[in-house]
């Protein structure tokens, strides 16, 4: 069984890359998303990336979900991980990540744990499937493993969510775990820590920016379509302790979200 890590990077963050990468190890390959924005021209490839288990692929204009499925659709391991530039590996997380699939053959998708992830985040102490999320629990790109056969060219990251998405700025790894469960694959969360990332999340850093709360907002509604008016109406209140903005105004960047999410739909 083999690990592919499928990892994003646009412009200027090739140069973090070698940072990421370890010594080469046996059934571990790396394949590098370089998306490139409008005015940023391409330069040589670093020479620590010149490796023959790393594989570097292009893709021209923004998007974190455009670049996700980009890597997504050129991968070739058994196991493909989620990964960014600024992420840090120890060979013992690559060998936690195989291990947990071989020990459990049934699973297609599994999410781990962010080590010293910088917002505080918390995590169950226990296993759990996530067609039902532990209360306060939510998904990180980073988190996420799957067999490819399981997902390669059947779902995808929605374009419509994530950092440099038209509007919806954030939410893309949430829609993702939602989007397998809904195509019948099995998906659990694993209390086994398989990565470094000491920088914080989008969603957690930009509680005031419109994209973040209208993509929740969103997320609300695909997720939780019964119970989406009082949901909405509790996330107004919560943001409004955090970001300040009012519960009004969040109230209205979170149906502006669920607007502009239909509308794109149809």
């Amino acid at each position: 069984m083999t690990l592919e890590l499928l990892v994003c990077t646009i412009d200027n963050g090739i140069h973090n890359i070698k940072n990421l990468i370890l010594a080469p190890i046996e059934g571990v390959s790396y394949l590098i998303s370089w998306q490139h924005s409008e005015h940023f021209t391409p330069y040589e490839i670093p020479n620590e990336l010149k490796r023959n288990d790393i594989k570097i692929i292009t893709l021209q204009g923004r998007g974190l979900s455009r670049n996700r499925n980009n890597a997504l659709r050129n991968a070739s391991g058994d196991i493909c991980l989620i990964a960014d530039d600024d992420c840090t590996y120890r060979p013992e997380y690559f060998n936690d990540i195989l291990h947990t699939f071989q020990d459990n053959p049934a699973i297609d998708v599994a999410t781990f744990k962010i080590k010293h992830c910088s917002e505080g985040k918390t995590y169950s102490s226990h296993s759990f499937n996530l067609k039902k999320f532990d209360k306060g629990y939510y998904v990180s790109s980073i988190e996420i493993a799957f067999r490819r056969n399981s997902v390669q060219g059947k779902f995808w990251f929605n374009e419509l969510f994530g950092l440099g998405a038209p509007v919806l700025q954030s939410g893309e790894d949430n829609i993702f775990i939602l989007d397998a469960v809904k195509s019948g694959l099995n998906c659990r969360f694993f209390p086994i820590i398989i990565v470094e990332h000491n920088h914080p999340t989008t969603a957690s850093t930009r509680t005031s920016n419109p994209g973040v709360i209208m993509a929740e907002g969103a997320y609300i509604s695909i997720a939780y379509p019964i119970t989406a008016t009082i949901r909405l109406i509790l996330k107004a209140h919560r943001l409004n302790k955090a970001n300040r903005l009012g519960f009004f105004l969040n109230l209205r960047h979170l149906i502006a979200g669920i607007s502009y999410y239909h509308k794109q739909k149809k």
